[in-house]
């Protein structure tokens, strides 16, 4: 069974945010992960988030301790910091689950 997280964020710099994607999908791709579906988001009708939303998207892994390894990861954390960081407002997950 696979472990999948539906996400919502405030993307306020595609460009960079693009790069976040690109650098980070080698190790994504490591941790047996990927992206089940990608959105941006043009109107949102209701939200209980304290941010705009404008993408949304389901990540998964091959498990939940694959996921906390990944988000875990140093490599990880440096390009959190680096691209992540500054092309993103908000993060809201709307839940988590096995699939």
């Amino acid at each position: 069974m696979t472990y999948e997280m539906m996400v919502g964020l405030t993307v306020t710099d595609d460009d960079l945010y693009q790069q976040y994607r690109a650098a980070m999908a080698p190790l994504l791709a490591a941790h047996d992960g990927g992206f089940r579906c990608d959105f941006t988001v043009a109107k949102v009708l209701k939200s209980a988030s304290e941010h705009p939303i404008n993408r949304v998207f389901a990540i998964y892994f091959g498990s939940k301790a694959q996921m906390d390894a990944f988000f875990a990861h140093p490599d990880y954390l440096a390009i959190k910091a680096k691209f992540f960081a500054r092309s993103v407002a908000g993060t809201t997950i709307f839940g988590g689950y096995e699939r």
